[in-house]
């Protein structure tokens, strides 16, 4: 009798198995044959199969136009993948990775037939990212060989694949394919068993939250998609995302979640249902959220929904000088764009000083323009010369649009817009900056609650691209036509959304961040871990903690209370260690200690 799994030291994983050549199997099976190991693909149809060989030939091709493999390694790489309809073919591997459909009768079928046919000491992972791993490996006659093995699509090119144990998987199983994805170029992160695990437990629910959003009408889905983009950074917007993984696919995997968190936010959107059973599945099927050229096809073409260009809207008012109240980093960051392109900016503080100082402060960005050659020395001084600093807001008396930058208080932006309703001249537009504070309140601060409107910048105000418009039950078509016209004046990216806490972005991002926080409360997985596969897995351009340190722990803490407040669901509640850490003052960077220690300046 072999000896148990548990008990023998395993050699490297050679040759392994791929089961189901799907877009994700084919995928695995080039990364596996790029780095050296003989890969025996298998798929239950001629013509599946056929279909990855000319894919793999494909992507192969393509890599030596760009330089990434010669032709002879491109040789090399073809002639170790062999591919069959046979699961016996198996019966040598030292490794099978099942990537079958989202399925449990279909993936315990898998290994109920591979313990029949694999050596004793092979490894079984299978690619669930939806199902239990412990599940399918106590059907198994080996479980402890069993375990989930994570990639991420595109396969080559994504770095990160989650190692997962269940409480039944031999230690030597889980060394020996943590290795094999080292030697593969990739980082794993090793994870327990939960559906969606780090990355997909994180990136699921707010992309459910997203389909949410648009299935409430509250924004567009190109707006929902741009949002995101530009607000965070990410490389694709939660709706066009949805449309590659597969609305059906997604729904899979919110429903997994759902049953054992009973968590609303993973309770799968009624609209996704719809589109999947209505076969509006995404890409694949030419149509889900977005309409496709193709089945296939990622190129979107107009549909229905598709926003006019040009469309006769209210015509805006006349802008030629606007205000900007405040005086910290947002308020100087503002008054620089608009300065920038070519307004006339009166920058008011509640001092002279003040006011002076925040007008140097855009001084000095400006100054680092110069430096960096996108900016001549005479551009930067005329944009300098257009910014009139103010030690009181009298100074608004005659400009077109008033935008205040505030600190972040209901009270202290109310007192504010009674004073701009005072000083402001009639028709002038007033506008908060606020992030997550109702826009209607402020406007109730007024005798002209129909020319008050949000613009929420992003920081910093200069380099980012976006601006959410809000606008309250009460706002005049007109007051929204001008925003809109001096955004595309000041080269950034409107959306539209409505006056509710969070708006867009943050209304997806700190529930987001928030469950990052409950696994690490939980012990699920580590800082470092979380950070890593947001980045590697969603492509993040930082993780989670790292944002929340930079964002500040109070700052994100009051943002959790308000989106709480306001939607009730216990799911948004603050996680208890966000509150310990803020109640301790580790409040990030500023600080010097948050979720991690930074070095004092």
């Amino acid at each position: 009798m072999a000896a148990p799994l548990s008990d023998t030291p395993l050699s490297p994983l050679q040759t392994i198995a791929v089961i189901g050549l799907g877009t994700m199997g084919s995928g695995i099976a080039e990364v596996l044959a790029t780095a050296g190991r003989d890969v025996i693909g298998v798929d239950i149809s001629e013509a599946q199969t056929a279909r990855a060989v000319a894919a793999l030939e494909a992507s192969t091709a393509r890599s030596v136009q760009r330089g990434r493999l010669t032709e002879q390694q491109r040789t090399d790489v073809l002639a170790r993948v062999r591919v069959c309809t046979d699961l016996r073919s198996a019966a040598d591997a030292d490794l099978v990775i099942e990537v079958a459909p989202e399925s449990y009768e279909v993936k315990q079928q898998i290994f109920r037939e591979l313990d029949g046919i694999v050596r004793p000491g092979t490894i079984l992972a299978t690619g669930t990212n939806a199902l239990s791993v412990t599940r399918l490996a106590a059907d198994s006659a080996h479980p402890e060989r069993v375990l989930g093995l994570h990639f991420f699509n595109p396969a080559p090119a994504m770095k990160l694949v989650e190692v997962v144990s269940s409480v039944l998987t031999a230690p030597a199983a889980v060394t020996a394919v943590t290795d094999l994805a080292l030697d593969l170029g990739k980082e794993p992160v090793a994870v327990g068993d939960r559906p969606g695990f780090v990355a997909d437990g994180l990136l699921f629910g707010y992309l459910n939250q997203a389909a949410a959003m648009y299935e409430a009408r509250y924004a567009s889905r190109e707006d929902i998609d741009a949002a995101m983009r530009l607000g965070c950074g990410l490389p694709m917007g939660p709706l066009a995302l949805l449309d590659l993984i597969g609305v059906d696919t997604a729904r899979t995997v919110l429903e997994a979640m759902y049953a054992e968190s009973h968590d609303r936010l993973h309770a799968p959107a009624p609209i996704l249902k719809q589109l999947s059973e209505a076969g509006l599945t995404g890409r694949k099927s030419g149509r889900g959220f977005y309409a496709y050229e193709a089945p296939g096809s990622a190129t979107v073409v107009p549909d229905a929904l598709t926003p006019r260009s040009g469309g006769a809207g209210a015509a805006g008012r006349a802008v030629a000088s606007v205000g900007v109240a405040g005086s910290g980093t947002m308020a100087s960051g503002i008054a620089e764009v608009f300065a920038k392109a070519g307004y006339d900016v009166v920058l008011a503080a509640r001092s002279e000083e003040k006011a002076q100082t925040a007008k140097a402060r855009i001084g000095k960005s400006l100054a680092r323009s110069v430096d960096k050659g996108r900016l001549t020395a005479e551009a930067a001084a005329q944009i300098l010369d257009r910014i009139a600093p103010a030690g009181s807001y009298d100074a608004f008396a005659d400009v077109d649009l008033a935008l205040e930058a505030v600190a972040e208080d209901l009270e202290v932006k109310q007192q504010l817009f009674a004073t701009l309703d005072k000083v402001c001249k009639p028709g002038a537009v007033l506008a908060t900056t606020t992030s997550s504070l109702p826009v209607v309140a402020c406007a109730r601060a007024t005798s002209r609650p129909q020319d008050v409107i949000g613009m929420h910048f992003f920081n910093p105000a200069p380099a980012m691209k976006l601006v959410e418009v809000v606008r309250t039950v009460l706002t005049a078509e007109d007051v929204h036509a001008t925003v809109r016209e001096v955004c595309a004046r000041i080269k950034k990216h409107a959306v539209d959304c409505g006056d509710r806490a969070g708006f867009i972005v943050n209304a997806l991002l700190f529930p987001y961040l928030n469950n990052a926080i409950k696994m690490v409360q939980e012990h699920y997985a580590t800082l470092d871990d979380i950070d890593a596969a947001m980045k590697l897995g969603g492509g993040y351009p930082m993780g989670p903690f790292e944002l929340l340190d930079v964002v500040g722990l109070d700052v994100s803490l009051a943002i959790e209370k308000v989106l709480h407040r306001e939607f009730r669901d216990p799911g948004l509640a603050p996680a208890p260690l966000l509150e310990h850490l803020v109640a301790a003052g580790c409040l990030g960077r500023k600080t010097g200690r948050g979720f991690r220690e930074y070095a004092r300046r």
